[in-house]
């Protein structure tokens, strides 16, 4: 039997605001559109082909240069959603989180395997050949850490959630992706996931 890709939707997309009067830099705001290219998205915070190494790393010394595996922050509604409740607000926009993309429609996004792609736009619902816009590469799922819950806790104006949404996130927080397909990505596209090619249960 054929397997069916799931799809979802591009329910928002977000850029660096690059104003001095934001209250954190990991701040985005709501955009018509986003084109990417080979190094994510002009001007964000996680833009370029290479980042360096840091606390993510921890078997690596700091500051030696690699591929950059954090071009894109993706995010889902639901998730955020249980973010929120755990923190007690009403709601937490994705532009709190630096999120550059929100996706709707998918089970359980930041499950989504490493190596995956999101392959974004066109009607080919994930048959045939792709007549999209943009195809990302799942790299891993992303960390809650305490430099987004400053982002959090500076938004709201509670010092307390700094410390309580790694907590609250865990599980949740989303996807980090880098740009297999540069390309333009607007609200309303489609997403489709390609899962990775697997070998007797091996992800390659």
């Amino acid at each position: 039997m054929k397997q069916v890709r799931p799809i979802g939707r591009v329910a928002g997309v977000f850029a660096a605001t690059g104003s001095p009067s934001s209250p954190h830099e990991f701040v985005t705001q709501a955009v018509e559109a986003l084109a990417f290219d080979a190094a994510g998205i002009r001007g964000d915070l996680h833009a370029g082909l290479t980042r360096r190494s840091g606390p993510r790393e921890p078997w690596l010394p700091r500051g030696l240069t690699l591929r950059n595996d954090r071009q894109v922050s993706a995010l889902c509604p639901a998730e955020l959603a249980a973010i929120a409740r755990g923190l007690d607000l009403p709601a937490l926009p994705p532009e709190w989180l630096g999120g550059n993309l929100l996706v709707e429609g998918l089970v359980a996004l930041s499950a989504i395997a490493p190596g995956s792609r999101l392959a974004i736009g066109g009607g080919w619902g994930g048959t045939g050949r792709f007549d999209g816009s943009a195809v990302l590469r799942v790299e891993a799922y992303n960390l809650p850490c305490r430099r987004a819950g400053g982002a959090v806790a500076a938004a709201t104006g509670r010092s307390d959630l700094a410390a309580r949404f790694v907590k609250a996130a865990a599980g949740l927080r989303g996807l980090v992706l880098s740009v297999d397909l540069p390309g333009t990505i607007a609200v309303g596209d489609a997403v489709v996931v390609i899962p990775p090619v697997t070998v007797k249960g091996t992800t390659r």
